[in-house]
Formats: C-alpha cells, structure tokens, sequence
C-alpha cells in the first residue's frame, strides 16, 4: 500500500490540476481585472473539478508564461493568496507547483498547509527556458529547514520542453533519482502540457522502480486512461478537463465527472 492511499484514499489517483490565470508580474496579467479575476476563475474550476469528482488537486501557476526557473516573490504571493482564499472551498487534499522552481514551490507548500508539490528537482537540461540546471541537495535541505519534511515530492523526470544533456536512458534516470534522492514519486511526461505520455516509456520507468509510485504526467484522456493506470499509480490531468479539452480553457465539469466515473468503474469505486 502506498502513500497515495493515506492521502487520497486510493492507490490509483487522479490529481486535477488548477490551472491559474496569469498573475502580477507575469507578461499577459490583466490588470485591469486584477486579482478579483484570478480567484474568481479559480475558484470556479476548483469547484468545478470537485463537483467532477476528482481525487485531489494541485494549484499552479500555468499561465505565468514564459516561465521563470528562478521565481519572481510576487508570484509566489500572489499563488498564496488565491489559495488562501479558496480554502474554505476546497475539500480535497491538494498541491502546489510554482513553475519552475522547487524552492518557491516548497515556500508556498508550507505557507497554504499543501500536502505535496510536483517539480524538477534534478537535472541539467537543454530547453526553451535556457540551460535549466536544478541543485536537488541545496532543495531537500531547503525542505528540511523549513520544516516541510511532510510535503510529498513527485519528482518530474522528463520535463516538458526540455531535454537532458547527457547521453542517459529514462530508465537510469529512474533508477538514479530514486537510489539517490528518495523521491515518493517519479511523474513521466510528454512534450507539453496535454501531449500523451509514452506508454511504453511509463512501463520502462515503472519497471525499473516498481515500489516507487509513478504517475502518467500529460496527456491522459478518456480514450487513454484506463491504458494508462494499468500501469501507472496515478495521473495528473488537466487539459482533459478544460471545456473542449483545449489548454487555453477553463474546466468542463461534466467532462471531468465522464473522466472520472470511467476511473472509478476501473477502481472498482463504481458498479454498474
């Protein structure tokens, strides 16, 4: 039995993320809406994603494009008070993601009481960011000072729009960040945001670190998902939520509750 069912309350669980509008200092915040608008959407696709019946939800700073590997103060003030905010809302257990940047992502972790953070918290990489360098023994330390030793870490092991620069296999990579750094997850991606995840590449690094949870990162859909969770522990989804599961939309709730009554029957939640 792993983590995942203390947390969620199923060994396969789907972790609905909140995508939220762009914030102060970010290149397309509106500011004539200002921060009214960034909780108000937010909170309808919290809402929405629970009415759905997702397992948990993980709140990120998705439209603070381009992203940053080195986080400005505001946005992570700004991601603790929508948070903030919502809390009274939100009944299920949840993380948070500062894109790209463990540190802040752990800052904010501790601030809103989050019970997990997704990252990359290893690696060096070639990607549309620059040269992407992470420093995973100055992070962990990080944790530990400032007390968030409980924060779950789902580690991202192939980083979106970015490639290791080193000849290296998923597989070592796997087995490397798990001997290495004890991560309570691996989550393997595709591309972008809503590109399918590699089954096959899901199977190689399940395999290879079969007591670690894994989770299928991008890309699960209807079609898929079932696919998918033979394999994995789990999957975080969020284009496949969104209103004609485009990226740039907010959250459909009757597509997440089609999504999900097709996870729960495959859980044995539900029986028809």
């Amino acid at each position: 039995m792993s983590w995942l069912k203390d947390i969620f309350g199923t060994d396969k669980a789907i972790i609905a993320m909140c995508h939220l509008d762009p914030l102060p200092g970010d290149p397309y915040y509106d500011k004539k809406g200002g921060m009214d608008k960034v909780i108000e959407n937010a909170k309808r696709d919290l809402l929405a994603l629970q009415e759905g019946g997702v397992d948990g939800i993980m709140f990120s700073n998705e439209f603070s494009l381009p992203y940053l590997t080195d986080v400005k103060t505001e946005t992570v003030a700004s991601m603790a008070r929508v948070i903030g905010e919502l809390r009274p809302y939100t009944k299920v257990p949840y993380g948070v993601n500062v894109l790209w940047d463990p540190v802040k992502s752990l800052d904010l972790a501790v601030a809103v009481d989050a019970k997990f953070v997704r990252e990359i918290f290893t690696g060096v990489y070639g990607s549309d960011f620059g040269l992407w360098n992470t420093n995973v023994g100055d992070t962990i330390r990080h944790q530990r000072a400032i007390g968030a030793e409980n924060v779950k870490l789902l580690f991202n092991i192939v980083p979106e729009a970015a490639a290791y620069l080193g000849n290296r296999t998923i597989t070592s990579i796997a087995k490397s960040t798990v001997f290495n750094n004890k991560p309570d997850a691996l989550c393997v991606s595709g591309l972008t945001a809503g590109v399918e995840t590699d089954s096959a590449i899901l199977k190689q690094v399940k395999d290879t670190v079969s007591d670690t949870v894994v989770f299928a990162n991008t890309g699960v859909r209807l079609s898929n998902v079932e696919e998918q969770l033979k394999i994995a522990d789990g999957a975080v989804v969020g284009t496949t939520f969104k209103k004609d599961g485009i990226f740039e939309n907010h959250v459909d709730a009757n597509r997440v509750k089609e999504f999900m009554d097709k996870v729960k029957t495959f859980r044995g939640d539900l029986k028809f």
